[in-house]
């Protein structure tokens, strides 16, 4: 299977992102570099791109996806939550626009042997990055069973993650539970029929905790988007597409929070904690998918962007 990659919400995060030629652009979620290719478009001949990545696959694909452009391109292996440590090696002193595509890409989720989907047997791993110890075996194996509970309940949202943890912590004392089937069959059998008739597959929130709690993708979130901003050039842009309502929280509040000024209380008359706003939101809600782009894309559903701006000095 090739790692082929539909950009979601493609023209909006174009349009936020501003593009201009000679821009230095960092696309922190480089796949298949669909959305990079519409970049390359857009920065001209003296315009640098970085893409970042953790998972080798998708850097190999976007090497060879990219492989007609002139511009500079540099390739990044990494979580975009180091920024601090990638940009300095990429020779990026500040930055014009972030792009952050977050989530699993399609080609992930359709590698049965990556262990994402709960559609395929396969081993129950689940990295992003394959040089990364931890599995989602691992975790399902290893966890106790009030640390699973409070993972899929955190992570999934999951109403019955405390019978599922419990029942898989019983099904491991007599085998280890080592592919995805196997967890499938555990957490069916632990959330009650009438549940299991609505709502999608009954393992969606599952795997979805666990793959979350794999890659670490919630926290990653937070320090990436902050760290961003301390790369932006006055004015610069930082765009950010997500999934689901996890990932959209913790974009809203960390723009938010970055967005708020004087924090002193109402009754002082002049401030004294100096504090200033350091972004302008530019998106007052979610910008989600059209119904062509719907139409072309059903996985693109879910897709919520965001974008805001840095004020300047």
């Amino acid at each position: 299977m090739e790692y082929e990659h539909k950009p979601v919400l493609l023209a909006e995060a174009l349009h936020y992102l501003r593009i201009r030629s000679g821009s230095t652009v960092v696309d922190c979620t480089l796949g298949g570099a669909g959305h990079a290719e519409a970049i390359l478009d857009l920065l001209g001949s003296d315009g640098v791109l970085v893409g970042i990545d953790k998972d080798d696959a998708a850097l190999k694909a976007a090497r060879a996806r990219l492989a007609g452009f002139s511009q500079q391109i540099k390739f990044m292996k990494g979580g975009f939550e180091k920024l601090d440590r990638l940009l300095p090696k990429a020779g990026v002193l500040e930055v014009d626009a972030f792009l952050f595509d977050l989530g699993v890409s399609s080609y992930q989720f359709d590698r049965p042997e990556r262990g994402f989907s709960y559609r395929f047997e396969a081993p129950l791993d689940m990295r992003m990055d394959l040089s990364q110890k931890l599995t989602a075996a691992d975790v399902v194996n290893g966890y106790s069973e009030k640390e699973l509970a409070g993972v899929i309940r955190r992570y999934g949202e999951e109403r019955w993650a405390s019978k599922i943890a419990g029942l898989i912590v019983r099904t491991r004392q007599k085998r280890p539970i080592k592919t995805t089937f196997d967890l499938v069959a555990v957490v069916k059998d632990a959330v009650p029929a009438p549940a299991r008739r609505r709502g999608g597959h009954p393992a969606k929130r599952t795997f979805q905790a666990i793959r979350i709690e794999v890659n670490g993708e919630l926290e990653a979130v937070e320090a990436g988007l902050s760290r961003s901003i301390n790369w932006l050039k006055p004015g610069g842009r930082v765009v950010v597409i997500s999934y689901h309502s996890l990932e959209d929280r913790i974009v809203k509040r960390t723009f938010a929070d970055l967005a708020r000024g004087c924090l002193c209380p109402p009754e002082l008359p002049v401030c004294i904690c100096g504090k200033r706003p350091m972004v302008k939101i530019l998106t007052k809600k979610a910008v989600r998918p059209t119904d062509e782009e719907l139409r072309a894309n059903p996985r693109a559903s879910s897709a919520r962007l965001r974008a805001a701006e840095k004020v300047g000095d």
